[in-house]
Formats: C-alpha cells, sequence, structure tokens
C-alpha cells in the first residue's frame, strides 16, 4: 500500500514479503551500532518483526516505518517513518538506509515528506527524534529538517543516553 510519493522515492507499508530486505538492513553494521539489535537472526525473525512492529503500528495508529524504494525500479532503500514509543511522549521519526545508499540525499527527501504527512495528515504538532550521540551523520540529517537539540534522555532499560531533538 503506497503511502508517500517524492520526487525519486515510494514509501509504502513493510509487509512480509519484505522480509530478505529487512533482514538485510537490521543487521547492517551501522544499524546494530547505532539503532540496536533486535534479534533477526532468520528470515522468519525478520517476517516476525515486520507483523509486531510496523504492522501492528500501522493497525494501531494509522503510521509506522515504511519501506522506501525507488519510484524507477522498486529497489527497496531502507525504511522511514513515524514511531509511537510507550516511553516517549510525543510521536518520534526513525530511518535507516542500506550503506550503499547513503549520501544520495534519499533519508533527506523521505524524512522531509513524513514529516509533511505527520503535520498535514495526522495533525501532529511536535514530532521528536532520537539518536545516539556518536550517530554524526543522523544528526546532521535531523538538524537540515529543522529539528533542534531539546535535551539527553536515558532509555528505559538501556544505560546509554540518547540525543531528543524535536521540531519547533
Amino acid at each position: 500500500m503506497k503511502i508517500l510519493e517524492t520526487r525519486r522515492l515510494r514509501l509504502r507499508h513493510l509487509d512480509a514479503a519484505d522480509a530478505p530486505f529487512m533482514f538485510d538492513l537490521l543487521n547492517q553494521p551501522s544499524f546494530l551500532r547505532f539503532v540496536g539489535d533486535r534479534g533477526v537472526r532468520t528470515l522468519a525473525d525478520a517476517r516476525a518483526y515486520i507483523v509486531n512492529g510496523p504492522a501492528a503500528s500501522y493497525a494501531r495508529f494509522g503510521f509506522g516505518l515504511y519501506l522506501t524504494e525507488l519510484k524507477e525500479n522498486g529497489a527497496p532503500l531502507g525504511i522511514c517513518g513515524l514511531i509511537k514509543r510507550e516511553t516517549l511522549d510525543d510521536v518520534d521519526i526513525g530511518f535507516a538506509f542500506r550503506p550503499q545508499f547513503e549520501g544520495q540525499g534519499y533519508a533527506y527527501e523521505a524524512a522531509t515528506a513524513v514529516l509533511a504527512d505527520g503535520r498535514e495528515r495526522l495533525g501532529l504538532k511536535r514530532i521528536v527524534a532520537i539518536v545516539s550521540p556518536d550517530n554524526a551523520r543522523s544528526i546532521k540529517l535531523l538538524e537540515k529538517l529543522g529539528l533542534k537539540f531539546e535535551r539527553m534522555l536515558r532509555w528505559p532499560g538501556e544505560g546509554s543516553e540518547l540525543k531528543l531533538f524535536a521540531t519547533d
């Protein structure tokens, strides 16, 4: 199901057929380092991740993480979307792209569309983002998107601190 379209990209719901892509993405060294280990070790795990994560979020909230693919050929590049976490008061934006697609403006293009959709369709006044303090690439993107550093927070159940960015 197509949700958003930009000049070069299409963002759509993830489904079980996307398990091979998600398996690959969730096990990229950069994902493991900056986002965390989601325990996805098999294609069955990847399918369960999609069903219990993004698909459950679509059903419950009307939004979630979307597969981001090239319009020209449908090649999956990454994920981008909105997440409602029990540990945060506000909805947050999340994104992750395969390394070979970084630095080409795809994350910015997708995130810009997701933020606009959050404001326009969902009526969200404030959207936040959480990021590892050493993830310079994501911090730069959040700042380019207009989010501003607000404060440090400690993620429940983990010892590490994260930076919280927010829209105005």
